[in-house]
């Protein structure tokens, strides 16, 4: 076999090994599967399967920040649960500004927020509704017609690796699937590996370290498809990545090299 031979089948088996490697299939790509990826003719306007949603009610650990807002018709001198009116009438703004700090009430190590008065109150390992309900309790013997409200406002997570925004994500609803924090993330960039997403959380004072397959539809009946609070994401990427960012940049400079050693080897030969 000649030279110039041999350079042809050293160019034709770099690009097809560069083709072969860079691409990802539906089946490492499509979120929540279930036998039905790349199927043509799926069934329309029809119940496919059902689910029942695994229970989920977050209840509340130290460090968290509640809002809770006292509303009655006792006169603000009486009325022991108020706050300063200033600070209520900012409460937006420092929550758009990231002050939730400041108009929070912040649970303590013992799980515990404290009020004139009635003095201290044990929040944690309760849900905001169940916080809501003593707190109405404490308030209906203090107060006149009394209404509480409590929320949690630091509910947030933590998504690093191949997404398309890096960072920390507060949310508004304390209710919310992976799916749903990914996409208010920006979603997952191309080379994710959505099989293998590692998930630190923080509970009952342990650290958890978790695996989640996003791929997999049944994710949808398991306790990990919530968010919890301070939950740490880390997508991996695909082992086709390296190939894209790095060898299929170069590829037309490799590709480039070896036309002009063809025509280099071709040219010494006819001489």
């Amino acid at each position: 076999m000649s030279i110039s031979r041999i350079a042809q089948n050293l160019i034709l088996l770099v690009f097809a090994a560069a083709l072969l490697s860079s691409c990802v299939t539906n089946k490492k790509y499509v979120y929540l599967q279930k036998d039905d990826v790349n199927v043509k003719d799926l069934p329309k306007d029809s119940l496919m399967r059902t689910y029942d949603l695994p229970d989920y009610e977050y209840r509340i650990q130290p460090e968290d920040i509640l809002s809770v807002r006292f509303e009655s018709l006792t006169p603000q001198e009486y009325d022991i649960f108020n706050r300063n009116m200033m600070m209520q009438q900012q409460q937006n703004m420092n929550l758009a500004q990231g002050g939730a700090l400041l108009i929070g009430e912040l649970v303590d190590p013992n799980g515990e927020i404290v009020y004139p008065v009635i003095g201290k109150v044990k929040v944690a390992g309760y849900t905001v509704y169940e916080i809501q309900e003593r707190l109405q309790q404490l308030a209906d013997q203090y107060l006149e017609s009394p209404v509480v409200k409590v929320r949690l406002i630091n509910f947030r997570f933590t998504i690093l690796g191949e997404a398309n925004r890096e960072g920390t994500v507060v949310l508004q609803n304390n209710r919310v699937s992976y799916v749903e924090a990914i996409g208010l993330a920006g979603g997952l960039k191309d080379l994710a590996d959505k099989r293998n997403i590692k998930l630190i959380r923080q509970i009952n004072g342990k650290t958890e370290v978790r695996y989640l397959n996003l791929l997999d539809e049944n994710m949808v009946n398991k306790p990990e498809y919530f968010v919890y609070q301070n939950d740490i994401l880390i997508v991996p990427a695909l082992r086709q990545r390296p190939y894209r960012q790095y060898f299929g940049q170069n590829l037309s400079l490799v590709l480039s090299s070896l036309s002009l050693l063809l025509i280099t080897i071709s040219l010494f030969n006819n001489n």
